[in-house]
């Protein structure tokens, strides 16, 4: 049995692949099924269009308040295959009535999230609407 130490570069292999040598942990990701995990989605990829400036016959995703009053109408609680909201973002870009419209289909990842959101009751913060606001710099399609 050999009692030599571990070579250093073993052992500082074996730490990043631990994790210890970030000084930045990663944020923990929101669970699966909640607001927090669906706002960054609605904010990069809706938001832009179904905001403040939309047209009047789009639904409003302008906050929480009015994400509630699309309950029963385009997001169906506890079933994400029957809200209007799930199926126009798993329509392809060629699809009449795909979101985004522009051409930039929602990551599956995002599919993902509001799919769960959508599976776990679409829940919303029960205190003051919170206002979505839009992220990055995406055209209007309008």
């Amino acid at each position: 049995m050999n009692s030599s130490p571990l070579p250093l570069p073993v052992i500082a292999l074996t730490l990043f692949a631990a994790g210890c040598t970030s000084p930045h942990p990663a944020e923990p990701a929101s669970p699966a099924g909640t607001f927090a995990s669906v706002r960054p989605v609605l904010e990069t990829n809706c938001v832009h269009c179904h905001g403040k400036t939309r047209l009047a016959q789009m639904p409003a995703f302008t906050d929480t308040a009015a994400l509630a009053r699309l309950k029963g109408t385009w997001i169906i609680p506890g079933h994400p295959e029957r809200s209007r909201l799930f199926q126009v973002v798993t329509l392809t870009d060629e699809q009449p009535g795909a979101m985004p419209p522009t051409g930039h289909a929602i990551a599956k990842a995002d599919v993902e999230k509001i799919r769960a959101w959508i599976q776990a009751g679409a829940p919303l913060p029960e205190r003051a609407p919170i206002p979505l606001q839009p992220t990055g710099d995406r055209p209007h399609s309008w």
